[in-house]
């Protein structure tokens, strides 16, 4: 049973992917960095479809399907908020990692 704070294994979908990657062209092409303003954007190498990334769990829904909100740690400065998400082993889901 999925409980806050536990880590967990999220695969990306083609819609977070396409979200990820709209906010940092954004900030990339604002040009914000270049004018040293101190505004902190969204940085970090491109994310595709099934892509996999540790994500921490922060709320757990006990509805007939139990489903979860994490913060996905991105290869970059910035996380993703996946919300409402299943397990499983398709893109938009989460997983258990594996024991080693």
């Amino acid at each position: 049973m999925p409980t806050i704070g536990r880590t967990v294994h999220y695969t990306v979908s083609q819609h977070d992917a396409d979200e990820i990657n709209r906010r940092r062209k954004d900030f990339h092409e604002s040009r914000s960095a270049d004018d040293r303003t101190g505004f902190v954007g969204h940085v970090g190498n491109w994310v595709a479809e099934g892509d996999v990334f540790p994500a921490v769990i922060v709320r757990v829904w006990q509805e007939s399907q139990v489903t979860v909100n994490a913060q996905v740690f991105l290869d970059g400065n910035d996380v993703y908020w996946a919300t409402s998400r299943a397990e499983g082993t398709e893109p938009g889901t989460w997983a258990w990692p594996e024991r080693v």
